[in-house]
């Protein structure tokens, strides 16, 4: 297929090209400025605004012509002063003039990568599935980056599954690792383990995912999702005890012993929530509703893309290993 990707300079974007080309798809990337994470490889590198005036429009169909289908990665959670409105114009705005680009071009077949945020959650028992609710208010609070990423992530979705005349098929990864995984961002807990022994460890848990099996089901998702439908990209419910202590064995440190104090986590959030309206970057790992997640257990079924995609399920053990081993090669711990 000739392939059209956003986002392939970020963490799932690069790993994603790299499957494509590895399947021998011709792939053209949209960006905003070169990077790193796709030099040498053989891709078409497009400078195009991800906007919907009338000439970003123009620029994105130009870069649609004659293409088969386009995986939409691109999306930013953003904390920083302005944060909200770079959210709104990637999320909402860059969708929008990429679907009226869609549409002009003829392009008939669209994969949104959208995000578990937009998706309720379970215990282990009861797993979460694609259509469980959620109260985002309880959940990520009446304001704030958290709440307009999800906003504008659910925004997203329901533009694009909406949009007349192109097939929008959604997925929702959750928690994702594995190589270049340059900020790092889920990759940060093995960075630090590799590097230090952490005593502590958050009380609740996560769906994970080794980063190719997400590669896959957006491949997948373009082959054989149904138009309008969600799939969840997960694989392994681990709690992240179960999870922290994977990585000490990978990187050849003890597993945390000490479950963090609920108490703490309060603290900490209310260290956040004033130190936000100094610095809303720097103290936005301290949100205290991101704080509170990491105590609950957050646990979500992937079983609609196993069973209607086919999305591989690679161990997750084996997606540290791979992602350990990345960030020693490139200098991390």
């Amino acid at each position: 297929m000739r392939v059209l990707v956003t986002g392939g300079t970020g963490f799932i974007g690069a790993n994603l090209v790299r499957r494509l080309l590895a399947r021998g798809d011709e792939v053209r990337c949209i960006i905003r400025k070169p990077n790193a994470l796709l030099e040498g490889l053989d891709v078409t590198l497009i400078k195009a605004p991800l906007a919907d005036d009338p000439e970003s429009v123009e620029a994105l169909a130009r870069a649609c012509d004659g293409v088969e289908g386009i995986y939409h990665v691109a999306g930013i959670f953003d904390p920083s002063p302005g944060g909200t409105k770079r959210m709104r114009q990637v999320h909402i705005f860059g969708t929008r003039g990429l679907l009226l680009a869609a549409q002009k071009a003829g392009v008939r077949r669209i994969v949104i990568c959208s995000s578990s945020v937009t998706v309720g959650y379970g215990e282990k028992a009861a797993l979460a599935d694609e259509d469980t609710p959620i109260d985002p208010s309880a959940v990520y609070g009446q304001g704030g980056a958290l709440r307009e990423y999800y906003n504008t992530k659910l925004q997203e979705e329901q533009l694009a599954v909406s949009w007349p005349g192109v097939e929008a098929v959604v997925v929702n990864p959750d928690f994702i690792l594995g190589p270049w995984d340059v900020k790092p961002t889920s990759g940060q807990m093995i960075v630090t383990m590799a590097r230090r022994f952490v005593p502590v460890y958050p009380r609740g848990g996560k769906c994970f995912q080794h980063v190719d099996d997400c590669a896959d089901g957006h491949i997948l998702a373009m082959e054989r999702g149904k138009p309008g439908r969600r799939y969840l990209l997960g694989n392994e419910n681990l709690s992240y005890l179960e999870f922290m202590t994977m990585v000490g064995q990978v990187v050849g440190t003890r597993p945390p012993v000490i479950p963090l104090p609920n108490s703490l986590i309060g603290l900490a959030g209310r260290v956040g929530s004033l130190g936000s309206r100094v610095d809303a970057h720097r103290f936005a790992g301290l949100n205290p509703y991101v704080l509170r997640s990491m105590q609950q257990p957050r646990y979500r079924s992937a079983a609609r893309a196993h069973a209607e995609l086919g999305v591989p399920q690679t161990p997750v053990i084996t997606a540290i290993e791979e992602a350990h081993r990345w960030f020693v090669d490139h200098g991390y711990c």
